[in-house]
C-alpha cells in the first residue's frame, strides 16, 4: 500500500512539474510574439518565477503532505516559511477584540499603497502601526488576519502573528479534508484559529530571488510564548495547554529557526468576558 501511496505522489508530482514547465514555455511563445527578445524573457521569468512556479510547488507539497498537521507555512516561491506554533479557538470578533485588549494592531491589507506606506515607514524609520504583512499560505491560501506590536518607532522591528481560520470539525481528526481543505469557514462561528507567530528584528535578503524581507528572531518559541502571555495577561484567553505539531520544522527555510515544535493553544474568551475583565 505505501509503494503504492509513493508511486502516485511521484507520478502526480511529475505532473505537476509537467504542467508547470508546458505553461512557462507558452507564456514565452505568447509574450515573444508581442514583444522584443530581452522583454520577452524578463515577462516569462517574472510570471514563471512569482506566479507559476510557487502554486506548482505549494500544489506539490500538498500531495506530499497530505496526512500531516502542518508545522510550517509557505512562502510565495513555495518555500518553508514561518514555523506554526500556536493556535486559538473562537469567532472572528473574539480574536480581533483579545488583541485589540492586548494594544496589539490589526495589519493593512497588502496593497500598493499599503506597501509603499511600509517602504517609507521602514527606510525612514516612521510609525506605521497597522503595516502590512507579506502572504504566507496555509491550507492552500494567504492569512486571513494578522496582528502586530511595533518594538520601537517604526515596523522595522515588531512582534507579529498571522492566522488561518480552520473549521472545529475539520480540526477533530487530522485527514485528508484538513489538509487540502481551502475555504474559509464562516467565522462568525468559532472556528480553530491556526497562528505563526514571529519576532521581526531588521531587514535582509532572500536567499534564492534577493528580495528585501524582514529578518526575523529565530526563537520562535519565545514568540509564542510571549503572544500567549500577553493574551493571558489582559484576560483575553482561557487555560493555555500544550501540542505538538506533525513534524520539526526542516532546514532550507528562508530564515533560519529554532523551534521545539510545540502549539500553544488557548480558547478565546467571550468578548462580554474580556470587557468584563
Amino acid at each position: 500500500m505505501r509503494l503504492l501511496i509513493l508511486i502516485l505522489q511521484r507520478t502526480a508530482i511529475l505532473s505537476l512539474g509537467a504542467v508547470g514547465i508546458w505553461l512557462i514555455v507558452n507564456v514565452f511563445q505568447w509574450v515573444d510574439g508581442e514583444l522584443p527578445s530581452v522583454l520577452a524573457l524578463v515577462t516569462t521569468y517574472a510570471v514563471a518565477a512569482y506566479v507559476i512556479l510557487p502554486y506548482i510547488v505549494r500544489m506539490g507539497l500538498m500531495v506530499i503532505r497530505h496526512q500531516h498537521v502542518p508545522s510550517f507555512t509557505i512562502t510565495g516561491d513555495g518555500l518553508p516559511g514561518d514555523p506554526i506554533n500556536l493556535a486559538l479557538v473562537g469567532t472572528f470578533d473574539e480574536l480581533r477584540t483579545a488583541f485589540a485588549k492586548a494594544g496589539w494592531h490589526e495589519a493593512d491589507p497588502l496593497t500598493l499603497s499599503s506597501s509603499w506606506g511600509m517602504v517609507k515607514a521602514f527606510v525612514f524609520d516612521t510609525p506605521y502601526p497597522k503595516a502590512p504583512f507579506s502572504t504566507l499560505y496555509l491550507f492552500g491560501r494567504d492569512q486571513d488576519i494578522g496582528f502586530q506590536k511595533a518594538i520601537g518607532n517604526s515596523p522595522r522591528k515588531r512582534h507579529h502573528v498571522r492566522f488561518w481560520a480552520k473549521c472545529l470539525t475539520e480540526a477533530e481528526t487530522v485527514d485528508e479534508v484538513f489538509w487540502h481543505g481551502t475555504h474559509r469557514p464562516d467565522t462568525c462561528e468559532r472556528v480553530l484559529w491556526v497562528g505563526a507567530g514571529t519576532k521581526d528584528t531588521g531587514f535582509s535578503l532572500t536567499r534564492l530571488t534577493f528580495q528585501i524581507t524582514h529578518a526575523t528572531d529565530a526563537d520562535t518559541n519565545a514568540e509564542r510564548d510571549f503572544i500567549m502571555a500577553e493574551l493571558s495577561r489582559h484576560s483575553a484567553i482561557g487555560v493555555v495547554d500544550m501540542y505538538e505539531a506533525g513534524e520539526e520544522l526542516e532546514a532550507g527555510t528562508v530564515n533560519h529557526y529554532v523551534t521545539d515544535g510545540i502549539i500553544a493553544m488557548a480558547p478565546l474568551k467571550a468578548e462580554e468576558d474580556q470587557r468584563a475583565a
